[in-house]
């Protein structure tokens, strides 16, 4: 066994670019690891080491194959140009226009459309660059007042602007891939570990559909989510702290993972070395790096936030000083027979303006309340398939039963409340109602835990990561547990968010057998969640052939790097994931065609969300389960 992870013998390490060597151990296992410890301990139990310098083995051949893999997809991307957008298209040439067309000062105030400006500073400046380039395709776009303005220039602008900035998340793929080792025993490219991780990163069907089908930019926003985790594997901190600093103002959901990133450079990185048992060494703490991240985590918020303080002084004080000359013009006109004294002390009183409280602030609150609408309800208005999905189609059913058994008045049950389909705050019917607090408080309690006294029973959570560190492969897994903790209890979750640990998990896919099913089951999953993001007949065909491509060359890859461990899915689990065929048959094609689509609309939403939050709850479960093994002690093994 070559690390505290029963799960690394297959001989694949997540690594960084730091020295390596292959360790080769007496049962078989090998592994590119990069500290002379493992080596060590590979020698100490009857293994042998081979210096390795050959970068280019490390990725698997010459590489050529990320090249084909990445121009693939993209001009697959190219394709889909025509297919259906959704309203986000809207939203995003209504943001281009705003940041186009208005002064900084006005664009977290604008509201003509009703898609208004929340995401943070840095995105709004992201679509202020495409404006400009977009002046050159069509300049209609940029008007604010042409709503749902969607030429054949326009489309093609936006629709490239995704394709191009996908690069980005290309180059961090790159990255991340070389942060995987080769296994001794692999046959080809195809059983390479870096290439399965390229292709469940490049063509993720989920980031094909949402972005180049639904129309967002999640591509170019992952990009620095694991670009920042590659950094992080290869030691190079603050480069990995700069870059999550970026991406929180570009996009502010990523702050439910922003846990998994504090703790792990306060314990990891400001703290330079552990007591024997594992324990912190609190005298190891330094001052210069907890400084230098702090300097670079502040210098980004500033950079982002600071010109919306700056312009609010600004203008406060050119409309005093303009006021105060008029008030002095006019002082001067009116008293000019009074003496100069009596005429001083007027114009000064004349001048006295009030302060506003707002003024220390500037924009912020308003910046704020944009990124932070609680009124919008705990659930969109097609349910995420999290635990709040259960939670109203619980409430739902006990009020029809409630209502048959005249047990409740009719009066009393919401019809229609939570299903409407529009997105607002409503009130459960039978079941307690959820405030944001709440969702808050659930959230913080399924990513954090309080430990025993001796550590040796804390429950798996971000405070592992301060008690028992395991390296960059315990960060990312708290950090996917963070993201699905959030997906699961936090307030308004989009179905999209649950890409946020399905692409992280991808990294921990190609190490070990368990992290492999429970990717196949989450990804799986979470991807048919998806499905009703594209509603309209001609993208049938293309959804179900890009997710029957993506999940086949997932199982058929992964089965065969872990061919080894048997079957990586259960029969339970198996069963599970073929029930997605009759409950896509019945929801797609079947349903629409009965009466009941036109008076009962949200079944097929309803039954999506239900029976795909019972397998990401199970997923997610797993996950804390493997987590929690992992923490207990190795047992020795007697003669």
């Amino acid at each position: 066994m070559l690390s505290h992870d029963p799960d690394l013998s297959q001989g694949q390490l997540l690594t960084g670019h730091a020295p390596r060597v292959d360790v080769s151990c007496a049962d078989g296992t090998t592994g590119f690891l990069f500290t002379s410890g493992w080596a060590k301990m590979a020698a100490s139990r009857g293994g042998h080491v081979v210096a390795s310098s050959s970068r280019s083995k490390e990725a698997g051949g010459d590489g050529s194959w990320f090249v084909t893999l990445a121009l693939g997809v993209s001009l697959l991307k190219c394709l889909l140009i025509e297919t259906y957008h959704s309203t986000d298209f809207e939203v995003h040439r209504n943001w281009l226009a705003i940041t186009h067309s208005l002064p900084v000062s006005r664009w977290y105030y604008e509201a003509t459309s009703e898609w208004t400006l929340d995401y943070p500073p840095f995105f709004a400046w992201f679509e202020y660059a495409l404006s400009h380039a977009a002046h050159y395709f069509d300049s209609e776009m940029l008007k604010v007042e042409n709503f749902n303005y969607a030429s054949q220039a326009t489309v093609l602008f936006q629709r490239f602007s995704v394709i191009v900035t996908d690069v980005f998340f290309i180059y961090a793929t790159k990255q991340c891939c070389s942060c995987v080792a080769d296994r001794k025993e692999q046959r080809s490219v195809l059983d390479n570990p870096a290439f399965v991780l390229a292709g469940l990163l490049l063509w993720n069907f989920g980031l094909l559909i949402v972005d180049h089908i639904h129309f967002q930019y999640n591509g170019f926003l992952s990009g620095f989510m694991l670009l920042s985790i590659a950094r992080l594997f290869q030691e190079r901190y603050i480069e990995s702290a700069f870059l999550f600093s970026v991406l929180l103002n570009f996009k502010h959901i990523y702050l439910y993972v922003a846990p998994a990133y504090g703790i792990y450079f306060l314990r990891s990185y400001c703290f330079t070395a552990s007591n024997s048992d594992g324990s912190l060494r609190w005298r190891s703490f330094s001052f210069r790096r907890f400084i230098s991240l702090a300097l670079i985590v502040s210098a980004v918020f500033a950079v982002s936030f600071a010109p919306f303080v700056y312009m609010f002084w600004w203008r406060t004080n050119r409309e005093t000083n303009s006021l105060q000359t008029a008030n002095n013009d006019y002082s001067c006109r009116r008293h000019s027979h009074v003496p100069a004294i009596q005429r001083t002390a007027s114009q000064s009183s004349c001048a006295t303006l009030p302060t506003c409280s707002k003024e220390l602030w500037g924009q912020i609150p308003q910046v704020l309340s944009r990124l932070f609408p609680f009124k919008r309800g705990l659930c969109h208005a097609y349910w995420a398939p999290n635990f709040w999905a259960l939670y109203n189609a619980a409430d739902k059913v006990l009020s029809i039963m409630g209502a048959r058994l005249q047990l409740l008045s009719p009066d009393s049950v919401r019809a229609g409340s939570m299903t409407g389909g529009l997105v607002q705050e409503f009130e459960h019917s039978v079941l307690p109602s959820v405030t944001p607090m709440a969702t808050l408080l659930c959230t913080g309690l399924s990513i954090l835990s309080i430990p025993t006294p001796n550590h040796s029973s804390a429950q798996p959570s971000v405070l592992c990561l301060w008690f028992r560190p395991r390296g960059p492969r315990g960060f990312l897994r708290c950090l996917i547990l963070c993201a699905l903790g959030s997906f699961m209890f936090g307030w308004h979750v989009h179905e999209k968010a649950i890409l946020l640990a399905i692409l992280p998990l991808s990294l921990l896919a190609v190490s070990s057998a368990r992290d492999a099913s429970l990717f196949l089951l989450l990804a799986t999953t979470g991807h048919y969640s998806l499905f009703p993001l594209l509603f309209t007949a001609q993208e049938l065909p293309i959804k179900i052939l890009l997710m029957a491509i993506f999940t086949v060359f997932s199982v058929s890859f992964l089965r065969t790097m872990f061919r080894r461990r048997g079957p990586l899915l259960g029969w339970l689990e198996t069963l599970y994931l073929c029930g997605l065929v009759p409950l896509g048959a019945f929801c797609e094609i079947i349903y629409p065609l009965t009466p009941w689509q036109q008076a009962l609309p949200f079944i097929p939403l309803l039954l999506t969300s239900v029976y795909c939050a019972l397998g990401i709850g199970y997923a997610w479960i797993g996950l804390y389960v493997t987590q929690f093994a992992e923490l207990k002690p190795a047992k020795k093994k007697t003669s």
